[in-house]
């Protein structure tokens, strides 16, 4: 078997020009800043204090340089640590991160399970590292002791219904390709993946794309020498043995169980969330947010109007006028459609979102009185946060950077 040390040495994942920062920012879940406070903080943390950040098992950077760019757009304060097993993977963030101009990352070639070595961190990403270990609560554990009180974790681990077909197919692989150099290993699986019947479960699944994007997709998807997925019931358990607890999924909407069906009476929140998941059937990974085990509830909601609100994914003036004409607002995501479905009266308070204003501001722009907003604001909370499209956060407004989604 390659060592998932020489894999990455070999096609470093995912494939990125460092250039390519010149025109464009890769921003996605978790490690948005608006989004962490959302789901971590209550959207209430203060800026001002440095944000101490972990990246680990960063990759070539995506999340790595959303969260230091995005910071520095906002003159927020932040220290962040990057640790990666692989020096090719290193060197390409290096590069992205040069390419910025960033100048708060202190970069390191090293296991994710050395983590507490470098200290305690408000904030941990780790995103598509903990299902390649060979003992994946050896890691939430490592991670666990490198955070800090009050902190938090963003993370993605792989999903097994959506990943239809890919097991078999790593299996197979690992058969017939032991002992053989990447690159063969990659040529040769090509041209039997190309060679698939039409019934074949990873030929008829839509939900996966990697391995048409690039060579390192196709070896990170097919040719894994260690890679497993994680159930809901599987995540919540290593969550739990291993001091964590779910804060949220960042698509919280995706694991609702009464959007779906009728739920049984007395089933538990974790039964409904499984249940979803199988229901759901395509769901390839679960992107969420985790804190120490016992702590408040950390996730925003609308009834604290001294919250700031955000859209994200979303332009408010299409949206607020799309809502004016009765319009619903459809949503698409992986092999999932929805629709969000809004009253009139909403366009006016969609409209004041500029990610400054407070609620209780925009409540005094529309005119409403506390129950009216309440009432009226309850409804475009529930539409759109399940959904990840509403967030809560003052870092624009401590900072006075300009308004993102």
């Amino acid at each position: 078997m390659v060592t998932v040390k020489e894999q990455y040495e070999a096609f470093p994942y995912p494939e990125r020009d460092p250039e390519d920062e010149k025109t464009r920012l890769i921003t996605g879940s978790p490690s948005h800043p608006l989004e962490m406070d959302h789901f971590l903080w209550n959207g209430a943390r203060d800026w001002s204090q440095p944000l101490r950040v972990l990246v680990a098992g960063g990759g070539t950077g995506d999340g790595l340089i959303q969260l230091a760019t995005l910071m520095q757009k906002a003159g927020a304060p932040a220290e962040i640590t990057y640790l990666d097993l692989s020096e090719a993977s290193r060197a390409v963030a290096e590069a992205r991160a040069a390419t910025r101009g960033l100048d708060t990352i202190a970069f390191h070639t090293a296991s994710l399970l050395d983590a507490p070595d470098y200290g305690t961190f408000d904030y941990i990403d780790c995103c598509g590292v903990l299902h390649h270990l060979p003992d994946p609560a050896e890691g939430f554990r490592a991670l666990r002791a490198a955070l800090a009180p009050g902190g938090g974790m963003g993370f993605m681990v792989y999903a097994p219904y959506g990943r239809s077909g890919v097991y078999p197919l790593q299996e197979a692989f690992a058969a017939l390709f032991d002992g053989v150099p990447p690159q063969e290993r990659l040529e040769r699986a090509k041209r039997i993946v190309a060679a698939l019947p039409e019934g074949h479960p990873f030929a008829c699944n839509p939900n996966l794309g990697d391995h048409h994007k690039s060579d390192a997709g196709f070896y990170d998807l097919l040719l894994h020498g260690q890679d497993r997925a994680f159930s809901v019931p599987d995540l919540l358990d290593v969550l739990g043995e291993t001091g964590w607890d779910l804060a949220s999924f960042t698509t919280p909407a995706m694991y609702d169980l009464a959007r779906i069906a009728e739920v049984p009476d007395g089933m538990d929140k974790a039964a409904q969330m499984a249940v979803a998941e199988k229901l759901r059937g395509t769901i390839r990974m679960h992107t969420a947010y985790a804190v120490a085990a016992g702590a408040e509830p950390p996730m925003a909601t609308g009834r604290n109007r001294k919250l700031v609100p955000h859209l994200r994914g979303v332009q408010r003036q299409a949206l607020a006028k799309a809502v004016a004409k009765g319009k619903m607002l459809p949503l698409r995501l992986g092999q999932l459609t929805a629709e969000v479905n809004l009253p009139k009266e909403a366009a006016a308070l969609i409209a004041g979102i500029d990610g400054r204003r407070s609620l209780d501001e925009i409540a005094r722009a529309a005119h409403l009185d506390p129950l009216g907003f309440g009432t009226l604001w309850g409804r475009v909370d529930a539409a759109l946060a399940p959904w990840g499209l509403l967030l809560y956060s003052g870092l624009l407004r401590q900072t006075g950077a300009a308004p993102r989604a």
